[in-house]
């Protein structure tokens, strides 16, 4: 009976994956100790500083009793200061957009040729400056080329690198259901709250609510058998896997008022690239970002595992809806939608500058993939160029899947026709029939996660900014249209 109330039930279990006391869950397991000790550096002006340093206040040996107090007093105003100075060296740049002068995220890998991010600054709008960038442009798309010596990992050494999931997850999975599926001895207490180590619940009010009502509703979800509890834990039939800013956030919202389709709790856990170390995470096609903390550096620069050599070494048979748009778009809006302060088509043409050279200096170093998935150079870029490299991306996701298993459109298709799309998204994960009023619901609802009203109020990129991204995306797309033989992949008419 349990079996086919879920049959055409999609489901994800990441939300409670992260309890650790019920079923002695690793988050990321012994790495993560090793990764707090790394130093955690301020960089301002070139210069890293420990920010540590700035609270040392020097006391001399004291001869006189009644003198340590004051010189308690004296210590503990340079801790307050230090703190007061660093906090305002932070905020500045937070303020002024300007995060390439710290260094927040410690990466075993850097570049002689990053060394002074003073010489970024340029103006395209100068005949001088405009020459270099399109030098530079020319210079990357001399280096471009899509061949790779990788090879996929063995399954030993995929449950090496991650013991606990592999032994938690099961080879078979219940039949007759949809998605793979398993039952799971539960162990906690019944009067417990089974999500009190779950760190989800902890990261918004929103959040807050859904928990809530996962743990009214936990309880009735138990069965016994053989006078042992249990629960049904399931992983995800399809994954929407990318790109951000690309239309999945409208995609998740549409798909999920199918009656043959659930979702998990929230659209982006993103437990595979983020949360592990489904569901709807637009990162989990393209971040990596993760691979140099947890694996050795044996690969010459590049990640060893990927995020889809464990996703099929679990679910081999899993599906995956790719959504995808003009990338000289898709980045504009990127930045309009995770820019912080200060935001202007005239900064957006500086960080593009900017960027575009970090990309160039690691190209002179490292292969075109070994820089795409270098988390340095993606941590210093202030503006995501890689995220818009599409074809690298799904280069590696067809080494790994069948083609068959992924859907890949346009949101430029969706926008102009989203009953053609939906119907192909239907179609590809073989949900059953809609009725009338049904289908004009997903397909007439308004379009979710617009651009807001002040950033459309900043205007278009300047068309030199446009001018520039075109010619140096203008490779990839040509291979992305080769590869899935459809020429509209090329956005020479967006």
């Amino acid at each position: 009976m349990l079996c086919t109330v879920i049959k055409s039930i999609i489901v994800s279990p990441k939300l409670d994956t992260m309890t650790q006391m019920d079923y002695k869950y690793s988050l990321l397991g012994p790495s993560l100790d090793d990764y707090r000790k790394r130093p955690l550096l301020l960089q301002v002006d070139n210069t890293p500083m420990n920010p540590f340093a700035v609270l040392e206040v020097k006391r001399d040996a004291q001869k006189h009793s009644n003198n340590q107090g004051c010189f308690c007093k004296i210590r503990v105003y340079g801790i307050l200061f230090g703190l007061a100075v660093m906090f305002v060296i932070m905020a500045s740049y937070v303020l002024n957009g300007d995060k390439k002068g710290l260094l927040l995220t410690p990466s075993p890998y850097h570049f002689s040729t990053l060394v002074n991010p003073g010489l970024f600054a340029f103006n395209l709008s100068t005949e001088k400056d405009y020459a270099h960038i399109k030098l530079v442009v020319k210079s990357i798309k001399s280096k471009v080329e899509f061949g790779s010596s990788r090879h996929n990992p063995e399954l030993n050494a995929l449950i090496k690198t991650d013991p606990h999931m592999f032994s938690v997850i099961p080879h078979k999975f219940l039949p007759g259901i949809k998605n793979p599926c398993w039952h799971e001895e539960y162990t906690g207490n019944r009067t417990s709250d089974p999500y009190r180590n779950n760190m989800y619940g902890r990261y918004s009010r929103r959040f807050r609510t859904v928990f809530q009502h996962l743990r009214s509703s936990f309880h009735k979800h138990l069965f016994y058998r053989n006078k042992k509890i249990y629960r049904m834990r399931c992983l995800p039939y399809f994954y929407i896997i990318g790109q951000p800013k690309c239309g999945t956030t409208d995609l998740y919202d549409r798909l999920r008022r199918h009656p043959d389709v659930k979702f998990t709790t929230f659209k982006e856990p993103h437990w595979w690239t983020r949360k592990r170390f489904g569901e709807a995470s637009a990162s989990t096609m393209w971040d990596n970002n993760a691979w140099v903390y947890f694996y050795d550096n044996t690969s010459e620069g590049e990640p060893p595992f990927l995020i889809q050599d464990f996703i099929h070494a679990v679910q081999p048979d899993a599906r995956f809806i790719v959504m995808l748009r003009d990338p000289v778009e898709r980045l504009y809006s990127d930045y309009l939608y995770f820019g912080i302060a200060n935001k202007s088509a005239e900064d957006f043409q500086e960080k593009v500058s900017e960027s575009l050279q970090l990309f160039e200096g690691c190209l002179m170093e490292y292969t075109m993939r070994s820089c795409v998935y270098n988390t340095t150079v993606n941590n210093a870029m202030p503006v995501r160029l890689q995220v818009g490299l599409y074809i690298i991306y799904l280069m590696d996701w067809l080494r790994v899947f069948n083609r068959e298993q992924i859907l890949v459109l346009r949101l430029e298709d969706h926008a102009c026709n989203r009953k053609y799309t939906m119907h192909k998204v239907f179609d590809f994960l073989g949900l059953g029939p809609l009725t009338k009023e049904i289908e004009s619901e997903i397909t007439e609802s308004p379009a979710s996660n617009t651009r807001r009203p002040a950033d459309k109020n900043l205007g278009p990129m300047m068309a030199i900014t446009k001018e520039i991204l075109r010619e140096f995306y203008t490779p990839f797309n040509a291979k992305l249209a080769k590869v899935l033989q459809n020429d509209s992949f090329l956005w020479e008419n967006p």
